[in-house]
């Protein structure tokens, strides 16, 4: 019996509030647009309950053992990062491919709450990115994502959306 061939899925985590409308409407569509590529799915994680009596290294490390229960071993984790590596679109087309190449089956973008992520959230990541020098609200930041991995689907199928 041949082997079952896995498309690798693309998971965007995301902590904090549902996006407000104006950010819902483009990272619906650029979701919509990946789909053609590869499966993809949203994970908006709750604040933890009583996130504002907590200080802020309480909160990081309270949304990263949320984050650690629930990544599995086999996960190709992308923590997004002030401190990552910045890509270009194209180097980023190129870092997914690279991981479909890998088979790996799922890979998780992962956007941290207002404080950013957790020690341990960056020890377990397999690459941790930057999408800028410039600090963007985090809704903001799922639409520049999905954009960009939208972005660098076309690059890799040579389609007209990205212009060189």
């Amino acid at each position: 019996m041949p082997e079952k061939i896995y498309k690798m899925k693309i998971q965007f985590w995301s902590i904090g509030k549902n996006n407000e409308s104006y950010i819902q409407e483009g990272v619906k569509e650029f979701t919509h647009r990946i789909q053609k590529y590869y499966p993809v799915e949203w994970n908006i994680i709750p604040v933890p309950k009583n996130a504002g009596m907590m200080s802020e290294m309480d909160l990081k490390k309270k949304e990263g053992e949320m984050i650690l229960e629930w990544v599995k071993k086999e996960d190709y984790l992308v923590a997004l990062d002030e401190k990552g590596k910045e890509l270009t679109s194209e180097k980023l087309a190129d870092f997914l491919q690279a991981r479909a190449n890998e088979s790996v089956r799922t890979i998780i973008f992962l956007i941290g709450g207002a404080f950013g992520l957790d020690e341990a959230i960056l020890k377990r990541a397999n690459f941790t990115l930057s999408l800028s020098r410039l600090t963007f609200p985090h809704q903001l930041v799922r639409l520049l994502l999905a954009e960009q991995v939208y972005r660098a689907c076309t690059i890799l199928k040579n389609e007209k959306y990205h212009h060189r």
